[in-house]
C-alpha cells in the first residue's frame, strides 16, 4: 500500500498542514525564507524521518535481542553542496546515544543497525520523480 500524504496550505508564511490521513503536523519555511517559522522546514522533515527510523531501529533490534536499553537520543545534521553542472551533494551527520546496561559491542551492533536503517536505505537508493499532476478536489484543513 503506498504512502500518502496530504498538504493544505495557508497563506500565512508557507504554513501547511501535513497529514496522512490519520496525523497531522504544521509544516513551514523560517524567518529568512520569508516563512514564519512555525513549523517543521521540508529539510527539518527529511531528517526527522531518518533520525526517528534510526532510534525505532534500535530499539526494535534491541526487543528483538532481548537487550534492555533505555532511552534512545539521535542528533543528525546535513550539509548541501552544490556541485558541477547544479548537482546536490548532501553529506548528513549522525550520533547516537543509547542508555542502558549493554555492552560496547552491543552498542556499536546497534548504531551499525540503525545506520541500515529502512528510511536510509531509501533516500540512499533510486527515485523517481512523476510530474505533478492537477489536484481537482479541494482538501480540508486538519486541525
Amino acid at each position: 500500500m503506498p504512502t500518502e500524504i496530504n498538504i493544505k496550505n495557508i497563506p500565512t508564511g508557507y504554513q501547511s498542514f501535513i497529514s496522512n490521513g490519520r496525523h497531522a503536523i504544521m509544516g513551514d519555511e523560517p524567518i529568512p525564507s520569508k516563512g514564519t517559522d512555525l513549523g517543521f522546514s521540508p529539510v527539518d522533515l527529511i531528517l526527522a524521518g531518518i533520525s526517528f527510523c534510526k532510534v525505532a531501529t534500535v530499539r526494535n533490534v534491541a526487543r528483538r535481542k532481548g537487550w534492555e536499553i533505555g532511552d534512545v537520543d539521535a542528533q543528525l545534521s546535513q550539509v548541501v553542496k552544490r556541485g558541477k553542472g547544479g548537482a546536490l551533494t548532501t553529506t548528513v551527520e549522525s550520533a547516537i546515544k543509547i542508555e542502558g546496561d549493554i555492552t560496547e559491542e552491543q552498542r556499536a551492533y546497534l548504531i551499525k543497525e540503525a545506520d541500515n536503517c529502512y528510511v536510509t536505505r531509501m533516500v540512499r537508493g533510486e527515485w523517481e520523480f512523476s510530474d505533478s499532476e492537477v489536484l481537482e478536489e479541494e482538501l480540508e484543513a486538519v486541525v
